[in-house]
């Protein structure tokens, strides 16, 4: 049975826990065993408005609290989601799949983030700026952009939430939380924390329900001035249209298409490791993971053979038991999905390495797959997996590496494996990727950016740039000052 320690079946709106006024609820299952684990409010429209609202009328006393003040709570908040380690891991596990070890690190992450805006909120920093007017002064301020509505996916249930809420309210800001739908617990859990720490009510709000109406009120009330989301590129240009519609200001960390590259020069043995994080953490199921991994021709078998037999190594199996590295895909769609990758990519010429099917424990689990022959005119290229697939492309010439690299629309992260010093550079410089990893295959940590280009969305989350997408700039002409 789950832990009950921080696992809640209520919204939490003004510090209050409630429940859909229809009394309508929805069921979160297992992706192990597609067993219930329980319920969560099927809120709407109405109840959105509410929590907005007290999310605005939360603001004010807010952003006037000392940053100090705002970043001892955070501290705080950090502190008691370590000590729960253990108790979200698994609740996490349980509702999304991914391994334990994975699970706790991700909690142990969003803690970091929380941490590391404490510290920012004391750095929220203005300028002044010589007058061109003799007796006058200009001065420059940062100011909370106010209630910020936030819609987060499943695949990284705890890590999500914590990257935007820490930064919002380091900057002065209150929000209103939607969470997946398949993996509601993690949210709640914070907002249990939250409560336990002491921020005032208001400040933090959670609600589980249908997006539509939620993300339409989120959207259309004029309470609201910031939308973040993370997710797909189709629903955030959706959304990002119709915040906009109303000057909403919005962040978007999107899709991605990712290329791995291995150059001629690379440490095998160092590429083959970045690749099995980059590629295989959380089932494939990032939006940073390698989607294509491009192998330079002269180590193209040797790598592939490498690789193939690190994935055939892999554990699958139940994210609870010991030793075990490959969880469940989150729902049946997502195997079809990978399924239909692999089909089309074998019909044009593409053979299987390791995997290549549905995995013998049933359900929803999948084999960890890698496959040699991939083109660019296989759907794998085009389009993000979002499951344990690893499809191997050759390439001869630095020059079409880059080329291949930077021929999709998509621009989050990307990765290469050289010891040659000069070419890491002008990879560096020519990949058009808002993150990349240099002889890497993990490069998000709370100190850096998160974010994309093109296609992949906009604005940055973590760091001191993370910050700044939840202030306003203001800027103050002095006159009359006599002097």
């Amino acid at each position: 049975m789950i832990s009950d320690a921080w696992r809640r079946e209520d919204c939490y709106v003004d510090g209050a826990w409630i429940g859909a006024d229809s009394g309508e609820t929805m069921a979160v299952t297992n992706p192990v065993s597609g067993a219930v684990l329980g319920h969560v409010p099927r809120c709407g429209r109405a109840e959105t408005a509410r929590a907005i609202a007290a999310a605005s009328r939360a603001f004010p006393a807010w952003r006037a609290l000392l940053a100090k003040e705002r970043a001892d709570l955070l501290l705080a908040l950090a502190d008691a989601l370590l000590q729960e380690k253990a108790a979200l891991g698994e609740l996490l596990t349980r509702e999304q799949g991914k391994p334990r070890a994975e699970a706790e690190g991700e909690i142990a992450g969003g803690a970091a983030f929380f941490r590391w805006f404490a510290e920012e909120a004391r750095r929220v920093y203005g300028d002044t700026i010589p007058s061109p007017w003799a007796g006058k002064r200009v001065l420059v301020t940062k100011e909370p952009v106010g209630v910020v509505g936030a819609i987060t996916p499943w695949n990284f249930p705890h890590s999500m939430i914590a990257r935007k809420l820490s930064a919002a309210l380091a900057a002065g800001c209150t929000m209103v939380i939607k969470p997946a739908s398949q993996t509601p617990f993690s949210a709640l859990a914070i907002a249990a924390l939250c409560d336990k720490v002491g921020f005032p009510a208001g400040v933090v709000n959670v609600l589980t329900g249908a997006a539509g109406p939620i993300a339409d009120e989120l959207c259309e009330n004029p309470a609201v001035r910031k939308i973040t989301f993370t997710g797909s590129t189709e629903v955030g240009k959706s959304l990002g249209a119709r915040a906009l519609a109303h000057m909403k200001r919005v962040s978007m960390e999107l899709g991605g298409n990712a290329p791995f590259i291995v150059f001629d020069d690379a440490d095998l043995d160092l590429a083959v490791q970045g690749a099995m994080i980059s590629k295989f953490r959380n089932m494939g199921q990032t939006c940073v993971c390698a989607n294509r991994i491009l192998v330079q021709a002269g180590v193209y078998e040797a790598f592939a053979e490498k690789l193939a037999a690190a994935v055939r190594a892999l554990k699958v199996g139940d994210g609870l038991e010991d030793g075990v590295q490959q969880g469940p895909l989150i729902d049946m769609a997502a195997v079809q999905k990978t399924e239909a990758h692999i089909a089309d990519a074998r019909a044009k010429g593409a053979c299987v390495l390791a995997g290549g099917a549905r995995h013998a424990n049933g359900g929803t689990f999948f084999e960890p797959t890698v496959l040699a022959g991939a083109t660019a005119q296989m759907l794998i290229a085009r389009e993000e997996t979002f499951g344990p697939v690893a499809p191997l492309f050759r390439f001869e010439t630095e020059a079409e590496a880059v080329a291949l690299a930077n021929d999709t629309t998509f621009g989050l992260a990307c990765y290469f494996y050289t010891r040659d010093l000069g070419r890491a550079w002008r990879m560096m410089e020519a990949l058009e990727f808002g993150m990349v990893g240099v002889n890497e295959g993990l490069a998000s940590t709370e100190v850096a950016p998160f974010g994309g280009v093109k296609d992949s969305g906009m604005g940055r989350e973590g760091s001191k740039y993370g910050l700044e997408d939840y202030l306003n700039v203001k800027y103050a002409l002095f006159g009359g000052l006599g002097l």
